[in-house]
């Protein structure tokens, strides 16, 4: 029994969120939304919205992201990146599902869009998106498992057909990424006008694609520390330089599109508003003049923190569109009770669990190779891990 204890102070926080989480779970089961949420008619989205779904599927980005580059633009340079990436987006659409079931009113009813069709609907569009791309993650991923078994002959049989599975991953993922933004076309004079654009759709897709690659960053920076392994600089170093880019292109449109609709002078309005939408810009603009700098691109620990600091502008940005943009109209003010947040946790914990656990048994990692010039120096020291896996 002892060997299941809780060893370190991770594991301990690991082991209370699940316990607190599966405590939520009952109240939600048995008392409903209205014992378990301080959601209401007048405000029936909150984090479970905002975060779970909005966030999730946005920073599962990097599966679609890293698999075009690879399998359709041949960049195989980037190869030792993508297993990693696309477990990443797998399980992110997974507890993605598992969110939503808890959001549900009916969650046993979920399986209803399969059947009853309302092609009218952006939400049956993405209900129905979310479903096939996550079977296409599955198929994606699952090589690494049939490699682990050892059976090669299911493997090069998958692999044959994988380039149009990725081709049709990344369509799906184009439809929905960017269909999560249209979901709140229809609030037009609900939702506050420093988010409210006719352009969400494609601001949400864009952001989604500098999401995956910050999301890539990230894993792979933990993953160099967690498992003993060496940070893949080069290829981080060209991924952080094509991400200062994206949040260009995508600061560059907030901007001219607020320009256009004269929407600045809702900065003026009191309120949270106008500080929350300051928050979300500092959030990404900084990390973006950080990335266009070389010495930042050197330094392996500022480049984390600067796409650190981007993926909290991304997720203030939509928990901004669905929580903060909403509540004036709602005349209510939502504060999300605690097993809101406690089940929220304890599904991003599960997440990080799992992933450990894949890295563990599974060939997620591409052999390492010999660093290439552009290293840092004295990087590979810094990034040696202070524990092992089993820790």
């Amino acid at each position: 029994m002892s060997r299941f204890m809780p060893r370190t102070f991770w594991q301990w926080v690991f082991a209370a969120l699940m316990v607190a989480g599966l405590y939520a779970t009952y109240i939600r089961i048995f008392y409903g939304l209205g014992g378990a949420t301080n959601l209401s008619d007048q405000f029936p989205w909150g984090i479970w919205v905002g975060f779970d779904i909005l966030c999730g599927v946005g920073l599962a980005a990097g599966g679609f992201t890293l698999a075009a580059i690879v399998h359709i633009f041949h960049l195989e340079e980037f190869k030792p990146v993508v297993r990693p990436a696309i477990l990443t987006a797998f399980l992110g659409y997974v507890l993605v599902v598992v969110a939503l079931m808890f959001d549900l009113g009916q969650p046993h009813r979920v399986w209803h869009p399969i059947i009853m069709w309302n092609p009218r609907s952006v939400m049956f569009e993405v209900g129905w998106c979310v479903t096939l791309y996550t079977t296409v993650l599955f198929l994606e991923f699952l090589p690494v498992i049939l490699e682990k078994l050892g059976l090669q002959r299911p493997r090069r049989v998958l692999k044959g057909v994988m380039l149009p599975i990725i081709i049709m991953g990344v369509i799906l993922s184009t439809l929905h990424q960017s269909s999560l933004g249209s979901l709140y076309l229809i609030a037009n004079g609900k939702l506050n006008t420093l988010w409210y654009t006719p352009l969400l759709p494609v601001l949400f897709y864009v952001s989604a694609i500098g999401v995956g690659l910050a999301m890539t960053i990230f894993e792979s920076w933990h993953s160099s520390k967690a498992f003993g392994r060496e940070l893949e600089w080069p290829l981080i170093q060209k991924l952080s330089r094509v991400l200062a880019v994206v949040i260009a292109c995508y600061l560059t449109m907030r901007f001219l599109d607020l320009n256009h609709r004269g929407a600045w002078a809702a900065l003026e309005d009191p309120g949270w508003e106008s500080r929350l939408f300051v928050l979300e810009i500092m959030l990404m603009a900084v990390p973006m003049l950080l990335l266009f700098r070389e010495r930042t691109r050197q330094n392996p620990h500022t480049m984390y923190a600067a796409v650190t600091m981007f993926l909290f502008g991304f997720l203030v940005n939509r928990l901004n569109i669905a929580v903060t943009g909403m509540e004036r109209a709602s005349g209510v003010t939502y504060i999300p009770k605690w097993t809101e947040v406690v089940i929220t946790l304890a599904i991003v914990a599960a997440g990080f669990a799992i992933f450990k656990l894949a890295a563990k048994y599974l060939p997620l990692f591409e052999p390492m190779h010999d660093s290439e010039s552009g290293d840092p120096e004295g990087a590979p020291d810094k990034l040696q891990p202070a524990a092992t896996p089993g820790d």
